[in-house]
């Protein structure tokens, strides 16, 4: 593994906290090198020969830059600029003064290389750190599910043909410019302005015919692409072939929002959540619609949290499934990672069954509690009401874990584009938050 044991000139670390937390978190970075070298693989991964050209960033330094990004929830501009100014964060990612910094895209390039994968067996890692240094020892856990939204805007039918018009119409541009393909309208102003009198509509026969509109340029644009797609099939060039491959994925992706807007303006179906399209840039995105709170657009995912404060394992899930049938899934995950499962574990009311109760109870757990009893007895689940009750407080303890991921390390929001770096962004923001905690747990 490429490593830079010999930096050109460093600083010392400077009395402050903060600065303490950073070198017990490279401390831990490196007692565990086992993070890097994972990381490093991700680095070389399809590079034919990576000892030629420069050298470019190490796995250590990615891991370090990452950590310092998600803890400060900086933008890559920003993290270019403190990595320069900060003398304290140059140290920590391991970068002399004398070396010249990664730029803002370098940092980037490199950052999003590292896939779900390799973030969650570095986190592994992180674990069985803590269980070495008896931090943590998996005996006890807490489990709770969450939304993490998409970086996109409030979703309708007439916003989504706009933005399918809008980026067809800016590739027809390009392929109009590259290949000569003229044969086409630019309709974007025109959906633009129908977008908006949908929007200022207050009656529903106004609205209609205002969507028939839209649907009109929406369906003459999308031939458009299809055409412009073909036309350029056999032109050589790599930005040709870019354009061609971006008209036929947004193309499909604007027939299926029209499909969904006829269906439910103008035939006045309901349209299952499973089946809607709510972004053109992330289609991946679910539909998250939880009781009694305001519907999310992004991904539900799965925590399970320790004694300690750290997050022992996490899922990303697809589609919107219910956390009843999630609970056994989860208990097995804690088997993958201890080698055993927990004495105890505490669930949100959510997973409550009483199928569920008995697969833990015949898995191996013998102390079950849900924060709802839902029908289930005490003594069926812990088997007094004081164990009961102390388990029903511990599982508390996740709702701030939860918040201090959201207001912290940035997980109420993704900021990262596509489904693979959704992933990795909530993976990166697990493992900055647990080096952090951990790093806590050692100063102490």
């Amino acid at each position: 593994m490429r490593r830079k044991e010999q930096l050109s000139l460093v600083q010392p670390w400077i009395e402050h906290p903060h600065a303490r937390e950073l070198e017990m978190i490279g401390r831990i970075l490196d007692q565990e090198p086992g993070i890097a070298e994972r990381v490093e693989q991700e680095l070389v991964r399809g590079v034919k020969n990576p000892h030629l050209g420069r050298s470019g960033m190490t796995g250590d330094q990615v891991v370090r830059v990452m950590v310092v990004k998600q803890l400060r929830e900086f933008s890559y501009e920003e993290l270019a600029f403190h990595l320069m100014d900060s003398a304290s964060y140059r140290t920590f990612c391991g970068f002399g003064f004398l070396e010249p910094l990664p730029s803002r895209s370098a940092l980037a390039e490199n950052l999003k290389k590292v896939e779900q994968a390799a973030l969650e067996e570095a986190n592994r890692l992180v674990v069985k750190h803590a269980e070495k240094k008896k931090v943590e020892d998996g005996k006890k856990v807490r489990i709770d599910s969450t939304g993490v939204e998409a970086n996109i805007h409030d979703p309708s039918d007439s916003t989504l043909l706009y933005d399918g018009v809008r980026v067809l119409a800016h590739l027809l541009r390009k392929a109009r410019k590259l290949a000569g393909f003229r044969s086409w309208r630019d309709y974007e102003r025109s959906a633009k302005q129908s977008m908006r009198a949908i929007s200022d509509a207050r009656k529903p026969e106004q609205r209609t015919a205002l969507y028939e509109q839209l649907l009109v340029v929406s369906r003459r644009t999308l031939g458009y692409a299809e055409a412009g797609a073909k036309a350029l099939e056999g032109k050589e060039g790599r930005q040709v072939e870019r354009v061609r491959t971006r008209l036929v994925h947004f193309a499909a992706l604007l027939r299926k929002v029209i499909d969904q807007t006829e269906r439910r303006v103008l035939k006045g179906e309901k349209v299952p959540a499973e089946e809607k399209l709510v972004s053109i840039f992330e289609p991946h995105t679910d539909i998250l619609k939880r009781r009694d709170r305001e519907t999310q657009y992004g991904h539900k995912i799965n925590l399970t949290g320790g004694a300690s404060g750290l997050i022992l394992d996490c899922v990303v899930e697809q589609g919107n499934p219910a956390d009843s049938t999630r609970c056994l899934p989860m208990l097995r995950r804690q088997k993958e990672i201890y080698g055993k499962l927990p004495r105890q574990a505490a669930f949100d009311g959510g997973y409550a069954s009483r199928e569920n109760l008995k697969e833990a109870k015949a898995a191996g757990v013998p102390q079950v509690c849900f924060a709802k009893k839902c029908g289930l007895t005490v003594e069926d689940m812990t088997g007094s009401q004081r164990v009961y009750d102390s388990l029903r407080r511990f599982r508390a303890g996740i709702e701030g874990g939860i918040s201090y991921l959201k207001r912290v390390f940035g997980l109420s929001r993704c900021t990262w584009r596509g489904e693979a770096s959704f992933a990795s962004y909530v993976w990166s923001s697990v493992l900055a938050a647990n080096l952090l905690t951990l790093a806590r747990h050692l100063l102490d």
